[in-house]
């Protein structure tokens, strides 16, 4: 085996162009599926921290009549507590709940996300701190929460990793009591989901968990729709199992409380649930850099079989001479092998960078990206990937040599490089092959182009331009909250440059609102809770609709004196008024957020509709509330300039901190960054494919080339003859471009086909284009055949300048 390594380095060394092609060209495949599969490994295959993961499930609330839930709901404490005492599918059941928070100091606040758990919580997961201790009972009593264990990267982030925080105190906004670190979680955990705090400002369920927090049912709410569950199965047990017990459980509970009737948990693994969104987009990409390989693996595989032509008399000698067959086999394979593996190790390089691109501009497009590395996993799946491409790229040439006749080859002792009609036809097959590969992949990223171009087009029904948006928050009390806002409206508005301020729960595109369920006059009322109206609201101060340019379609916008003192007041949207007020005006009439025995809130103005939820998404129905009276904790200012928005953010940071020092400020973002991060996905998957699509392309082409290359040399004696008969040039151009013609023709033919099928899975991605859509099909494969026809123009034109007498004298 040495030796022939060493032999097949000496022949790689022999011909350098050759072996930097073919490893280079490998190297693009590799290196495509290596990048993409450390997304994978990191996103998808690793599991959490949490002990046998397989066995927790969570169970979200589905309606027991198929409907989807317009508003998230959780599930009563009276209703999983039960499920704790009567459940014998589960070793454990616990119950968790969403928080923020502000850690306050003196020079500005810090904003931390945070889990309220119940007793059984951190046991059920399989959790444990590497510092201090978990909760214990005696940290469930009732009253103010007196301790809290950090999160390992938050108590690094922030206190430096300081081992002697156990036992400390820290000032948290809003809590009567500075509560007492005791213990530091381990790294890596991270939030699982809250339906119901998902449209929250600083909700970000991927992120890893900054604080946990001792949590227990009030009796006086035990059934309030309030929490999430998670559960640990049993040994053997199956989610369908537990979901069918459970089902019985809450059929029975709604027997006897109506206001549980018509909902039903909806089990699903843990892990499913946070694979979800990578799997969307991940999945897709891996298919896309697999035909890459193949690509690549199809031109390394074609221009070995034509260095095997022209050594096919150094194979007859060999054989002759009484090397046997499966020796010559085994050596070409390890040239194969070898050429893979120098292709795998600049695949890997290239792997390694494409991955740190990707972390630089995918952090919103993929989950948990902040977890990826480019370390074994890249380099483990890049030589698997070699392996892999030398045995598609090299079995072809090594079968041929195998069935080499030494006889044959040696009594036609002709020229190099020549290959016959079999040869040519299976090159042929594998250049379009390649080329329906690259098809589908055009395709592809012709779809996502023009969905970008669509979305690019669509009215949004608001600006984005020179909008300057950032978190703001008052951590001192609720007393102060009326004076710091105003005082901050007033200081912003002031400085040069500054056209609008306000300030706003809800900013378009960010996933903000508050999910209600209300009653509106002139709707009948409902009896259950799952048929309650459901719809966003989001609170506002005065100037808002004039900052953003959203215009007053009919009544008044808001006031600086609609407060906590004058009547509750709203303004809805046109598709509001459609909805529920078709034949009329919506000016006058009442909703209420509670029962309509209490003061409805009035509706004083309507304004035109906007996509502010999502841009590929029609306009809903939405109610804006005065933000003087909803008095949200944490919201956005939003400030419009005359100019770029960048240079008046530190003026703007700094007249906020002179009304409060310690006032969080953050996330300082244009609208335009809003309006990108909520694209991200479909942007990352249109630049990831149509790089991919310029690979396979390039790579497609060059195999064209070589192919007719090829033919136009293996064929020179009949172009010879042919010239001589009296074939003019211009009929060795058409019979050569016929040539090319068909194989591209029928490389598109077959890719149309095949990106009809595979153009499927990019549906979630799609915008107002069919993942059949015709235009794209015929523009991508008219273009390809145009590119393709320029790459076959070298080969025709040497086929044309053929001297038959020197052809035949050669011959």
């Amino acid at each position: 085996m040495v030796q022939e390594l060493r032999f097949a380095f000496r022949k790689l060394r022999k011909q350098p162009g050759f072996s930097l092609i073919a490893a280079l060209t490998l190297a693009l495949g590799i290196g495509a599926t290596s990048a993409v599969f450390s997304l994978i490994q990191a996103v998808l295959l690793t599991p959490p921290p949490y002990q046998k993961p397989e066995q927790l499930v969570l169970a979200p609330v589905a309606r027991t009549d198929g409907q989807t839930i317009d508003s998230p709901r959780g599930w009563p404490a009276q209703q999983w507590t039960d499920w704790q005492k009567q459940g014998t599918s589960f070793s454990g059941i616990a119950a968790y709940s969403w928080t923020f928070n502000f850690l306050v100091r003196n020079d500005g606040s810090q904003s931390m996300q945070g889990m309220g758990v119940t007793k059984d919580y951190f046991h059920v997961m399989g959790l444990t701190p590497v510092l201090g201790r978990g909760f214990e009972d005696a940290d469930f009593a009732q009253g103010p929460v007196k301790t809290i264990v950090l999160g390992y990267e938050f108590w690094q982030r922030t206190f430096g990793g300081d081992k002697q925080i156990i036992g400390k105190t820290v000032r948290i906004s809003r809590w009567d009591v500075t509560p007492v670190v005791i213990g530091v979680m381990q790294p890596g955990v991270r939030f699982l989901p809250s339906p119901g705090a998902a449209k929250e400002p600083n909700y970000d369920v991927n992120a890893t968990v900054d604080f946990w927090m001792p949590t227990e049912p009030n009796l006086q709410g035990m059934k309030g729709p309030y929490w999430n569950v998670v559960a640990r199965l049993l040994d053997g047990v199956t989610p369908q199992r537990a979901q069918q017990e459970l089902a019985v459980l809450t059929t029975r509970e709604a027997q006897t409380e109506k206001q549980f009737e018509g909902f039903t948990p909806q089990l699903e693994r843990v892990t499913d649930e946070m694979n979800r969104d990578g799997k969307r987009i991940l999945l897709p990409l891996l298919g896309a850099s697999a035909l890459v390989l193949l690509i690549a693996c199809g031109n390394a595989a074609a221009l070995m079989l034509v260095r095997g032509l022209q050594r096919q008399q150094e194979y007859a000698v060999r054989i002759a001479m009484g090397m046997g067959r499966t020796g010559l086999l085994r050596q070409v394979l390890t040239e194969s092998v070898l050429l893979a593996v120098i292709g795998g190790v600049f695949g890997v390089g290239l792997a390694f960078s494409a991955v740190k691109l990707f972390k630089s501009f995918a952090g919103h497009a993929i989950p948990r990206l902040d977890g990826v590395t480019a370390g074994w996993a890249v380099l483990g799946w890049g030589l698997g990937a070699a392996v892999l491409a030398a045995v598609f790229a090299g079995l072809f040439p090594a079968l041929r040599a195998f069935r080499l006749d030494p006889m044959e080859v040696l009594k036609d002792a002709g020229p190099k490089g020549t290959a016959g009609v079999g040869e040519r036809r299976l090159l042929q097959g594998v250049t379009m092959l390649q080329t329906a590969l690259t098809l589908a992949l055009l395709v592809g990223a012709g779809l996502l182009i023009r969905t970008m171009v669509k979305i690019a087009h669509v009215s949004s029904g608001f600006n984005t331009g020179r909008i300057l948006t950032m978190s703001v928050t008052d951590v001192q009390s609720y007393t102060t909250w009326g004076s710091f806002h105003r005082q901050a409206l007033d200081r912003v508005a002031a400085i040069p440059g500054v056209q609008y301020a306000a300030f706003a729960w809800g900013v378009p595109l960010t996933g903000n609102n508050w999910p209600a369920t209300l009653e509106i006059e002139g709707q009948p009322p409902t009896v259950n809770e799952r048929d309650k109206i459901a719809l966003p609201l989001r609170a506002v101060t005065p100037d808002y609709f004039k900052l953003m340019g959203m215009p007053l379609v009919d009544g008044r916008e808001f006031r600086s004196n609609d407060d906590e003192k004058a009547p509750n007041v709203a303004i809805v949207n046109q598709a509001f008024v459609r909805r529920y007020f078709p034949q009329g005006s919506a000016l006058g009439r009442k909703f209420w957020l509670g029962p309509r025995s209490k003061p409805g809130t009035e509706i004083v103005g309507e304004i035109a509709d906007g996509r502010t939820n999502d841009l590929t998404q029609a306009a809903s129905p939405e109610i804006y509330l005065s933000l003087w009276q909803a008095h949200a904790f944490s919201k956005h200012l939003v400030v419009r300039t005359n100019a770029d928005p960048a240079t008046v953010v530190t003026a703007v940071e700094r007249e906020l901190r002179s009304v409060d020092p310690t006032a969080a400020v953050e996330n300082a973002k244009t609208l335009e960054q809003i309006r990108d991060e909520s694209l991200a996905s479909r942007t990352f998957a249109m630049n990831l494919l149509t790089g991919f699509s310029v690979i396979g392309s390039v790579l497609t082409l060059v195999g064209i080339y070589g192919m007719l290359s090829l033919s136009v040399a293996s064929r020179r004696r009949e172009l010879a003859i042919r010239s001589a008969m009296g074939a003019q040039q211009n009929d060795i151009h058409r019979l050569i471009f016929g040539e090319g013609f068909r194989l591209i023709a029928g490389g598109v033919l077959l890719g149309a086909v095949l990106a009809l099928v595979l153009s499927r899975v990019l549906r979630s991605f799609l915008f107002d284009v069919q993942p059949h859509d015709p235009a794209t099909l015929l523009v991508v494969g008219a273009l390809f055949v145009i590119v393709g026809l320029m790459a076959c123009w070298m080969p025709v034109r040497r086929a044309g300048k053929i001297d038959p007498l020197e052809a035949l004298r050669y011959e």
